[in-house]
C-alpha cells in the first residue's frame, strides 16, 4: 500500500455520485459548475448516466468534484 490514500470513488456508482452532488448542489447550481447540457437542459439522473458514460472528459469532472466535495465537506 505505501501509505496511499484509499480511492474515495470506491464502491461509488456513476449514479451514487450523482445523485450525491444534486442533493448537495441542485441540477441548477451543479450546471454551472460542470457547464454540460445533460444538467442544464432538461435534467434527469438517467440522461446524465448515459452522456456520462459515453464522454470521459465530463465524467472525471464529475467524479472531481465529487472527490472534493467529499474531502471538503465530509460527506459521504
Amino acid at each position: 500500500m505505501g501509505g496511499q490514500m484509499p480511492d474515495p470513488l470506491h464502491g461509488k456508482t456513476l449514479e451514487m455520485i450523482i445523485s450525491a452532488l444534486v442533493k448537495y448542489y441542485g441540477w441548477e447550481h451543479l450546471g454551472t459548475k460542470i457547464n454540460i447540457n445533460c444538467f442544464n437542459e432538461n435534467p434527469s439522473i438517467k440522461s446524465s448516466l448515459t452522456f456520462l458514460r459515453k464522454t470521459p472528459w465530463a465524467r472525471k469532472k464529475v467524479e472531481d468534484l465529487y472527490i472534493s466535495l467529499m474531502k471538503n465537506n465530509n460527506v459521504s
